[in-house]
């Protein structure tokens, strides 16, 4: 079956209102149940506790609680390359972006501005330039982490779907990542000069979170809404926690700069870590 097929289900299901339920159990703070709850999605998805902060599945009030989990100090060195991995999870698809294309799957790319929600002038500071897709699985830590230094300059929440992100869903769902609810963070850099991480919602994801503002449960309007900070205001060093997911999603890196060497390790389909070395500038850049 392709997987075009595979997904036109996904157009039906009332994916709002799934994620909206699961939304809600996460939150909830039930005791042994949530206990169960949590030792069951441990098992089926074969997650590694001895790397977290609290190891005991029992201290986790909720399931949320969980799923956002600390690291262990140490568990993700931090490499001394340009750029590091902001998170764990599978490589998607990176390299340079086509004018203002950039590849989503065999077959399928989407534009700069349709992901950025619509700003002509924001995506045009990243035409030519490079990109990296995470896809974050049920198993993987889902925290979320500057790949370099960086100031906060605006936030931008896009409305939009919640097909699921998994591969299947990423080869099937024309323009997927442009067409999911989204949180677009605009960051200026002394590396890279700037660059921009975006969020991408799911089926299931109960919210999206980043540190300077808390969770992203926003109305459901259809209109984009934008946060404007002052120089400064939010500075983060390479490394520090930016945001996380309360379910696993997808996070698109933009940087202007087509001169940036991916690792030679990396490949789509290949897993990732945090703190890893992700790219470096070009000699002379």
């Amino acid at each position: 079956m392709s997987d075009r097929r595979k997904v036109l289900p996904q157009y039906v299901l009332p994916k709002r209102g799934l994620t909206a339920f699961a939304g809600r159990v996460a939150s909830r703070e039930r005791g042994a149940t949530t206990t169960r709850l949590v030792r069951w999605f441990v098992r089926k998805y074969g997650v590694d506790m001895s790397e977290a902060k609290v190891p005991d599945i029992a201290a986790y009030r909720s399931f949320n609680d969980f799923f956002t989990r600390a690291l262990k100090e140490g568990a993700r060195p931090i490499a001394a390359a340009d750029l590091v991995c902001p998170v764990d999870g599978t490589i998607s698809q990176f390299g340079r972006i086509e004018h203002d294309q950039i590849l989503q799957a065999k077959g399928h790319r989407y534009s700069t501005t349709a992901l950025l929600g619509g700003d002509h002038e924001l995506a045009a500071r990243f035409h030519d330039g490079s990109f990296a897709t995470l896809y974050l699985s049920p198993k993987d830590y889902h925290r979320i982490h500057m790949p370099c230094d960086g100031t906060l300059t605006r936030m931008i929440h896009v409305p939009g779907a919640l097909f699921s992100v998994n591969p299947t869903t990423a080869r099937g769902v024309p323009g997927l990542f442009a067409r999911n609810e989204r949180v677009v963070c605009v960051f200026d850099s002394p590396v890279v000069g700037s660059f921009v991480l975006t969020l991408v919602g799911a089926t299931i994801v109960g919210s999206m979170a980043t540190v300077w503002h808390g969770a992203m449960r926003l109305p459901r309007v259809r209109r984009v809404r934008e946060w404007h900070y002052a120089a400064g205001a939010v500075a983060l060093k390479k490394g520090e926690e930016m945001g996380r997911f309360m379910l696993g999603s997808t996070v698109v890196l933009l940087c202007p700069n087509s001169e940036l060497r991916f690792n030679p390790a990396w490949q789509p389909g290949g897993p990732v870590r945090f703190g890893a070395a992700m790219a470096d500038l070009a000699p002379g850049k």
